[in-house]
This record gives structure tokens, C-alpha cells and sequence, in this order.
């Protein structure tokens, strides 16, 4: 069965077209995502690069070689831009249309566009880079856990695969002198390759949008407001599934005489004791460490896999850190924390583990506050 590379290259166009649209249906809906637009706008582009391709013969060489290959090229570098922008970078739209501009100029060369070789080495190139690019940009950004992120990683690096294979394929069998390009089965093969990958962008693109959106919002509800640190749900979940890993200790910290300073210097200066408290506490604490607001000026932190001399030392070094905080509206304001120490222990479940840490902090309040007390020793007093 043969056909018609006009044919596929419509249908090519057609579809492309329509996965734009509903790119740009998608951005309407989520303005704020902007990686949207420039994805709709690539593939609006190169539907119209492709249709201009198909009617190669029918309409002046000028614009089907010159002007739609330099659309086609400047599609995928807005397909870069987009990713770029999903990860937060700079678009550098300039360098995205830069293959297309270099390609106009070559077009002035007389060898150059006279040469069907020069031609695809050229696009190949260009279509190789700016995919390999995006790629470049999915994987750098493989820290935030999205689940379509390696499938976007891999549908951008198949498609630039393939115009890399196609440069030295070119070598080994260049096209026949006078032979109609659409007539290479080259052209069939791209039809169906760019068929395919606007099909699958559009999947893992918008996957990849998505899966950010409802990971935000996952943050947003498990992650106190005012100091950014986990809430208390979230705090506890993570915390308990750590130490059914790992074990290691649990602290409690309580701001001493933090209603006073509520009530005396109001809630504004209240608020930035309470967030200069969460940002000394995550700069000081380990890789790894879970810190989470119970509630009030009470907070929790985690430590996996630390003996209890580790524990105390930490605790310590951050009552020590904390009492040195300097408010800059008050300078003459003193500010302080008292900390129970629990050291996780196997048979003992993570509710009995708090409250072994609540007495600790009890005892450290009742014995002067601004001091650490360790549970054990808590009990050992009691007794």
C-alpha cells in the first residue's frame, strides 16, 4: 500500500493543529501556566510549516522550502521556550527563533539552498538540538517528583533521536538528483514520527501541568501558612513512617513566654519570632530532618538516625542559636525555647513517642525554660 506524502503531511498538519488548539484551550483555563501557550503556539506554528511542506510544487519553492522549513524550526524552538518556562527559567524566545533566522540566511546562498543535502543536515541539526534541549531542561528539573516527567523526557529525546539518525543516513544515501522530495520515504516516515509526537507531547505535557497543579495543592494543605514548615497532620504522618524506617529522636519545642510577647509587642512582631524560629531551625538541622508546627509557638522536629548524645547536642546548639535571634524593630527584645527530648525505641509507637517528648518539654518548662530535658532523665527526676 502506498501513500500519498501530500496526504500525510495534511493529516500531519491537521492533527498538529488541532493538539495547538487545545493547548491554548488548556492556557485559558490556567493563565498562569504559561509553558502552555508557548507549546500551543509550536504546534500552531508547525502545522502551518507543515501544510506549507505539503504543497510543495503547487506553491512557490521560495515559500515551501525557504519559509515553511524555517516555520517547522521555529516550532520546536518555541517547543524549548515552553519547557524553559515550565521549569521556570527564561524563555529566550531570541534563541528559539534563531534556528529559523540562520536558515532564512542560508536560503540567500546560493549553494546552500540548491542543495537538498545541505538542507536536511541543516534542519536535522537544528530540530536535533532544540529536542535534545528540552530534554536537557525535563531532566535537569527531575527533583520535583512529577509522575509524566520521564515520559516527557523521553517523547522529547525520541523525537530528536530521530533527526539525528536521519544526518548520517543522509550521508550514507543521499536523495537521487531530480527526484520530487515529497517522493523520499524519508517524508513518509517524518509524517508519521511528528504525527506521533504531537500526539504523545500533548498526553505528557499537559500530564506534566497537571501533576504540578495537584502537587501544589498537596503542599499547600499539608504545610502551615505563616511559617511554611509541615502542619500538624503532615508533620505527624512523615514523622511516624520515618521512624518506622529509621528511628531516631523526636524534639519538641515550646517558645517561652510567647503570649506575653504577643500581648506586649502584638501579633506582627509575634509572627516574626514564630518564622525566625522555622528558618534557624531548617538552616541548622541535618539533611533529612522533619520540622512541623503542632500548633501555636509549639513545634516538632524529627532527627532520623541519631543516637541520643547527637539529639541533645542539636537541641542544644539550636537553644543556643535561638536565643541570640534579634527582632530589628526590638533590639532590647529576648526571645527563648524550652525542648523535650524522645529517643525512638523498637515496640514503642510513635503516640507514646510524643508523649515521652511532652513530659520531657514539661519538666524543661517547669525547671526555668530556655533549657533541653531528655525523657529518660525527665522520668528519672520523677521518680
Amino acid at each position: 500500500m502506498q501513500l500519498d506524502p501530500a496526504t500525510l503531511l495534511i493529516v500531519s498538519a491537521a492533527t498538529t493543529l488541532l493538539v495547538g488548539a487545545l493547548f491554548l484551550a488548556s492556557w485559558r483555563q490556567a493563565p498562569e501556566s504559561r509553558s502552555l501557550a508557548f507549546w500551543g503556539a509550536a504546534h500552531l506554528v508547525g502545522a502551518v510549516g507543515s501544510a506549507g511542506l505539503a504543497l510543495r510544487g503547487q506553491i512557490p519553492d521560495l515559500i515551501s522550502i525557504g519559509v515553511a522549513n524555517a516555520i517547522v524550526l521555529a516550532a520546536y524552538g518555541l517547543i524549548w521556550s515552553g519547557v524553559r518556562s515550565f521549569e521556570g527559567l527564561n524563555p529566550r524566545v531570541g534563541w528559539a527563533t534563531a534556528g529559523a533566522l540562520v536558515w532564512c540566511a542560508l536560503c540567500f546562498v546560493p549553494a546552500f539552498y540548491d542543495s537538498i543535502v545541505l538542507r536536511i543536515l541543516y534542519a536535522s541539526a537544528a530540530a536535533t538540538l532544540y529536542c535534545g534541549a528540552a530534554t536537557v531542561e525535563i531532566w535537569r528539573g527531575r527533583d520535583e517528583r512529577l509522575a509524566s516527567r520521564i515520559t516527557a523526557a523521553a517523547v522529547l529525546g525520541l523525537h530528536g533521536l530521530f533527526y539525528l539518525v536521519r544526518i548520517p543516513s543522509t550521508f550514507l544515501a543521499p536523495p537521487r538528483p531530480g527526484l520530487n522530495p515529497l517522493a523520499s520515504p524519508w517524508v513518509a516516515i517524518l509524517c508519521f514520527v511528528t504525527l506521533l509526537f504531537s500526539i504523545a507531547s500533548a498526553f505528557t505535557f499537559m500530564a506534566l501541568v497537571k501533576e504540578r497543579a495537584e502537587r501544589k495543592q498537596r503542599i499547600a494543605a499539608s504545610t502551615d501558612a505563616l511559617t511554611g514548615v509541615r502542619n500538624r497532620r503532615a508533620f505527624a504522618e512523615a514523622a511516624q513512617a520515618a521512624m518506622i524506617k529509621q528511628g531516631g529522636a523526636l524534639l519538641l519545642f515550646d517558645l517561652d513566654r510567647f503570649k506575653a510577647v504577643n500581648d506586649v509587642h502584638g501579633h506582627a512582631v509575634g509572627d516574626a519570632v514564630l518564622v525566625g524560629f522555622c528558618a534557624m531551625t531548617a538552616s541548622l538541622l541535618p539533611r533529612g530532618a522533619l520540622l512541623g508546627r503542632l500548633g501555636g509557638e509549639e513545634f516538632a522536629c524529627f532527627l532520623p538516625e541519631v543516637s541520643p548524645a547527637e539529639a541533645l547536642a542539636r537541641a542544644e546548639g539550636l537553644r543556643h542559636t535561638f536565643a541570640q535571634l534579634l527582632v530589628p524593630e526590638l533590639p532590647d527584645l529576648r526571645v527563648s525555647v524550652s525542648i523535650g527530648i524522645a529517643q525512638a525505641r523498637d515496640g514503642v509507637g510513635f503516640e507514646t513517642l510524643m508523649l515521652r517528648a511532652d513530659a520531657a518539654l514539661y519538666t524543661a518548662k517547669h525547671g526555668g525554660r530556655d533549657r533541653v530535658a531528655v525523657a529518660d532523665m525527665a522520668a528519672a527526676r520523677a521518680a
